[in-house]
């Protein structure tokens, strides 16, 4: 049997396949389908300083190849995640990740103190949220604001420090680049790329924020490229992620470059998918004759101009 551990920032998974936050809550509705100790880590939905009620709906629509949300965050808060889901998630028996999103670096530094004193095993630092001081840009889209904030708290988190990329930049290279000479342990790549649908009956936007973040199979492509360009960029560790649904994507996203996985949307529609990506990833090992995973990471063969 082909060796599924890897290893993330000095973090031993027992496997590279990750729940993405945003999709897995924090993993007790999952639970009631099968162990979450079959998964190598949980990235648990995103958590802010305070508790946010989330947009108004509709906040979730379909589209070919998968869907739009913008739920807007909605969380009870960092302080009830510490007290009343971190406990309940460390007896799973499996990586547990803390997924931080923020307004202002201020809030990001404070949440990573918080958490620093806890165990949670990683902190996965989301700088695709608004930045309320610039006037709404976001963290991830420029180099300085990456390097900005992830400098800034690397400077208060004493857990391996995971930064989440936006795809929608120009040269995502840079920005983990960027990351990475801030102090970043290993990134994580991508979230969603921004998207609208019009009702045409209605001629409204079919999201209540008229905008939203497209994810599912329809993002894989993307995903791929852009893990491809930071692996060629970066030392440390990518953790991939975008569109992911079977086997087959999981194998080629390890090609691209990423050391582990985060599934995401396709649990929306199969809550056993990460089993049976996991089964097909370690039968796709030993066919092949291949002793890890680990020795998938980054071996795409391009070809030559």
């Amino acid at each position: 049997m082909a060796d599924l551990r890897v290893n993330i920032a000095g973090v031993a998974f027992q496997n590279p396949i990750v729940a993405a936050s945003g999709t897995f809550g924090f993993g007790r509705e999952y639970s009631e389908f099968y162990p979450l100790s079959t998964l190598g880590g949980i990235s648990c939905k995103g958590i802010t300083l305070t508790a946010r009620p989330g947009n108004p709906p509709p906040r979730i629509a379909e589209t070919p190849g998968g869907m739009l949300n913008a739920v807007g965050l909605q969380n009870p808060g960092v302080d009830h995640f510490i007290e009343y889901d971190l406990p309940w998630l460390k007896q799973q028996g499996t990586v547990i990740i803390a997924n931080i999103a923020g307004n202002t670096p201020e809030d990001y530094c404070r949440m990573a103190e918080k958490l620093s004193g806890t165990d949670v095993d990683m902190i996965e630092l989301n700088i695709s949220c608004p930045n309320v001081k610039q006037g709404g840009v976001q963290f991830g889209t420029s180099c300085a604001g990456a390097e900005g904030v992830t400098a800034a708290v690397r400077k208060h988190c004493k857990k391996p420090l995971m930064v989440k990329l936006s795809p929608n930049v120009g040269d995502i290279g840079e920005i983990a680049a960027a990351a990475e000479s801030a102090g970043a342990d290993a990134i994580s790549m991508i979230n969603t790329l921004t998207g609208m649908r019009i009702d045409i009956h209605t001629r409204r936007p079919v999201i209540r924020n008229n905008t939203g973040g497209l994810s599912g199979p329809a993002l894989l492509p993307v995903a791929v490229r852009m893990v491809s360009q930071a692996y060629k960029r970066v030392k440390i560790p990518i953790v991939g992620m975008g569109g992911i649904s079977k086997w087959q994507d999981a194998v080629e996203m390890l090609l691209a470059g990423a050391s582990a996985l985060q599934i995401g949307t396709v649990l929306f529609t199969d809550p056993y998918a990460p089993v049976k990506i996991l089964d097909g990833l370690g039968e796709y090992l030993d066919r092949n004759h291949i002793a890890g995973a680990a020795e998938l990471t980054g071996k795409m063969i391009p070809w030559e101009p």
